[in-house]
């Protein structure tokens, strides 16, 4: 289970286990104790790569749930807390210890969670071919759904254990080759700031973003012009609101994102897929308010504030 807002290792955890045949359950770090038992329950989970802030929702959420460090294991990405391990012992683990799997295209890679349009929650495998599948028809081809490029410099500040955000703009983005702008969470200042130091040119949002955009006084001291496309998903987005947002990026092409859960078979694993553009990341570079990382293979890019 990965359990924490938008970051690198998000990102390096999520491929990392698709990679050796592993499942991954996203949830929402803000979940109260019993709603991330009932996920982490259902899913089967056995390990929680979160920050060190929300391990006390595991530790002391009470006699009817799972034991930390006795029924499950807990990764921290920055200082862990007793009982608890740091993320080095993932991504400084010798590689060639790992033992080799066999991937089928209908295993599963994914078990997010959707309520869909009423009820509690409900898990949703995603296979390793459906997922591949539903990237390739967003990305693949000579007319693809979603025209990215290598060139792109893609804004991610939607969180990551929402499908939307995984799928059509972290996976989306790495299968172009393009750059992805990683944000921890949203703030209209720094989001304003890191979009036009990077150049962003393709903008995944929401409506409540959406609004942000169209009526923040701040919008009109940043230059935007570098925005080619938007695109909004998760809800409808209204006439007038769209209308509002482009007078603020004519320049861009606006569209609407309609997420779907399964896909037809396609070719490849998931793993396959992306080893090239994701394993070799070689140079990580401090920035004011930033993370980036540069890989060898592409310029894909990711910015999230520092954690403290």
């Amino acid at each position: 289970m990965l359990l924490f807002q938008n970051c690198a290792e998000f990102v390096f955890a999520f491929m990392g286990a698709s990679m050796i045949g592993a499942v991954t359950t996203t949830a929402n770090p803000f979940y109260t104790p019993a709603e991330i038992f009932k996920q982490f329950n259902a899913s089967k989970s056995k390990l929680i790569i979160t920050q060190s802030q929300y391990v006390d929702k595991l530790r002391d959420a009470g006699d009817n749930f799972p034991k930390l460090g006795e029924e499950f294991s807990v990764i921290t990405i920055d200082d862990p807390p007793e009982n608890c391990l740091h993320f080095s012992v993932l991504s400084e683990a010798n590689e060639s210890e790992i033992p080799t799997v066999s991937i089928d295209p209908d295993d599963p890679v994914a078990l997010p969670f959707s309520s869909g349009t009423t009820g509690l929650p409900k898990g949703v495998i995603l296979t390793h071919k459906s997922l591949i599948t539903s990237v390739a028809q967003q990305v693949d081809g000579e007319n693809p759904n979603l025209h990215l490029k290598g060139e792109d410099v893609v804004l991610c500040v939607l969180p990551l254990f929402h499908i939307y955000s995984l799928n059509s703009v972290l996976l989306c983005s790495l299968r172009a080759g393009a750059g992805v702008l990683l944000m921890h969470k949203f703030e209209i200042g720094a989001l304003l700031e890191l979009i036009q130091r990077h150049r962003v040119s393709v903008a995944a949002v929401v409506p409540p973003l959406v609004l942000a955009l169209a009526k923040n006084p701040m919008v009109v001291t940043f230059d935007l012009s570098s925005i080619r496309m938007v695109l909004s998903g998760a809800a409808p987005l209204g006439k007038e609101l769209e209308e509002a947002l482009r007078t603020r990026v004519p320049q861009a092409i606006f569209g609407q994102v309609c997420m779907y859960r399964n896909a037809p078979p396609p070719f490849l694993t998931f793993s396959t897929l992306f080893h090239a553009n994701v394993v070799n990341f070689v140079s990580t570079q401090k920035l004011q308010n930033c993370l980036v990382l540069q890989s060898t293979m592409s310029k894909n890019v990711y910015c999230a504030p520092t954690i403290n």
